[in-house]
């Protein structure tokens, strides 16, 4: 029904935005990576999903069609509802999600809260052969093992990792190598 909207952020909450869109202000719940960067007074497009259910109207926004593909495909797992599909999109990159899935580790959407073992299994089995290959991945750079360490740390503590990733590529290429010191720079980042 509504495939996408263009308007202008009127306000900012803990997991939706309003978008003010010819004198109507339509709630849209995000991914967490898109709220973070936006102010209220931005204009924004939004691709959208539109959930019908027996008692509400729900519209989700993405960046991209290919978030919003994403969407779809986490919402025909068995187990995933509309909120969890959102919450697996705002901890885990489009990327991150087709590498966990062509690498068959599961464990990486046990980060996602809300999401077990067996569910986490369950969205690795339904996407396989859904996604596309490994053509279609963005180069990506080793991690140290220092780094799989500060990146670790950083999730147990209660970031995503995406905000990890974020932490660790704020790092200066100077910084020894020692995990002590690369963790504290990396926590410097979510301080600024």
């Amino acid at each position: 029904m509504i495939a996408s909207l263009d308007g202008e952020v009127l306000a900012i909450s803990s997991d939706s935005l309003v978008i003010g869109l010819g004198g109507l202000g339509l709630r849209v719940y995000v991914p967490a990576p898109l709220k973070d960067k936006v102010q209220v007074g931005d204009r924004i497009h939004l691709e959208t999903k539109l959930i019908v259910r027996q008692d509400a109207l729900t519209l989700y926004g993405f960046e991209s069609q290919e978030s919003r593909e994403f969407y779809g495909l986490l919402l025909g797992v068995d187990g995933i509802g509309p909120r969890t599909a959102l919450g697996v999109l705002s901890v885990l990159s489009v990327d991150a999600i087709r590498r966990a899935v062509l690498s068959e580790q599961a464990d990486v959407f046990g980060r996602v809260p809300g999401i077990g073992r067996k569910t986490a299994q369950k969205i690795v089995l339904h996407l396989q052969g859904r996604i596309g290959n490994d053509d279609q991945l963005q180069p990506v750079s080793r991690l140290t093992d220092v780094e799989t360490e500060v990146l670790g740390a950083l999730t147990t503590l209660g970031y995503s990792v995406i905000e990890a990733q974020a932490a660790l590529q704020s790092i200066p290429r100077d910084t020894p190598q020692d995990v002590e010191t690369r963790l504290r720079m990396a926590l410097q980042y979510f301080s600024t």
